[in-house]
């Protein structure tokens, strides 16, 4: 499959939190191609291994992306055939009013998120962010339809387009992650091509947006002797920082800080330079609330690194992201892969 074409498809398709089947699908569709095995672990997670040529003990390297999107609950149907909503993940309110969404009840429904409108709003309102507890769904049917359709607890996602602004710049829902989970389909398909020694394993990761779960029970399982996360930053913008982002089109972010082991940190780098793949530095002076966190505290400890894709927008429906830095990415970890022999290895823990 193409990247444009798989970057689209996993974009739109569902995945809310704990709820992320439909996009899970299409990611072992598009692994199984590209790997020696595939499989879905008790979580939900999507795990694809690509054997490297010495069958040794040694624990696998093991890169990680999340394949989940922020979304909603459905918390109430009211009178009149409107629906209240709890968030899943870290949800700005402001951004809500208008937006388009899917419930997923017995079938799949549209609706409309909706609020008090500004014109009989009175003053204070008017001057106050509309809190989430005020906001509703509307799907334009009749209470006794949706009752028909719907119940509490059913999962909402947005309903969203991937929108090409340009060649190589999308905008579109969820790719937070799931720009992450392409660079991973880039690195299998780079390793196809390139021998490696160990084996390489790429989990497309749940529930990282409520709590990094799916990286906690998979890096346990994995047991790996590196583990690296790819996952987005913030692209720079008006009134963001130039220390705090990076530059979108000018490479992934090679974070630096407690999280990240000093030697993944320097062959990324020793890699970026001379193969003149383009790269930003990240410094990240606190736990990052990324897989990489989880997979640091796998078991008795993993060496990790972490990758950011710049990323606009983020946790709204219009993320914004150039696929040239995705394509980099894949690249990057790929000879990562290729030269990661037992001699690096020697100074990681857990070995």
């Amino acid at each position: 499959m193409e990247l444009k074409d798989f970057i689209t498809r996993i974009s739109e398709a569902t995945g809310v939190s704990g709820n992320e089947e439909e996009v899970g699908e299409i990611i072992q569709e598009a692994f199984r191609t590209l790997a020696d095995d595939v499989y879905v672990d008790k979580l939900g997670n999507v795990i694809a291994r690509k054997e490297g040529k010495k069958k040794s003990e040694a624990p696998p390297l093991m890169f990680a992306a999340h394949m989940d999107e922020i979304g909603f609950l459905v918390s109430k149907a009211e009178d009149g055939g409107f629906i209240r909503f709890e968030p899943l993940g870290g949800i700005d309110p402001r951004t809500l009013p208008g937006q388009e969404v899917v419930i997923k009840g017995r079938e799949k429904i549209r609706g409309i998120i909706g609020a008090k409108p500004p014109h009989v709003q009175d003053a204070k309102e008017r001057e106050q962010a509309i809190k989430m507890e005020k906001l509703f769904i509307d799907c334009g049917r009749s209470q006794e339809e949706l009752n028909e359709i719907i119940q509490v607890g059913d999962f909402i996602s947005f309903y969203q387009e991937l929108t090409w602004l340009k060649e190589n710049i999308c905008a579109g829902k969820a790719l937070d992650d799931r720009a992450g989970v392409a660079a991973l389909s880039i690195l299998l398909k780079e390793l196809g091509n390139r021998s490696h020694d160990f084996d390489v394993i790429a989990v497309a990761t749940v529930q990282e947006e409520v709590g990094l779960r799916g990286a906690i029970t998979g890096s346990y399982h994995i047991n790996p002797a590196v583990g690296i996360a790819i996952d987005v930053g913030f692209a720079r913008r008006k009134g963001l920082e130039k220390e705090r982002t990076l530059q979108s089109g000018a490479g992934p972010g090679i974070s630096w800080g407690p999280h990240v082991h000093p030697q993944i940190f320097n062959k990324l780098k020793e890699i970026g330079e001379r193969d003149e793949i383009p790269y930003q530095l990240e410094p990240v002076p606190f736990p990052s609330g990324t897989d990489t966190y989880a997979i640091q505290m796998s078991r008795c400890g993993v060496a990790t690194g972490l990758i950011s894709i710049p990323l606009a927008y983020m946790h709204t429906p219009v993320e914004t992201i150039n696929i040239k830095d995705i394509k980099r990415t894949g690249r990057l970890l790929a000879s990562f892969c290729a030269e990661a022999d037992e001699k690096f290895l020697e100074g990681l823990p857990c070995l």
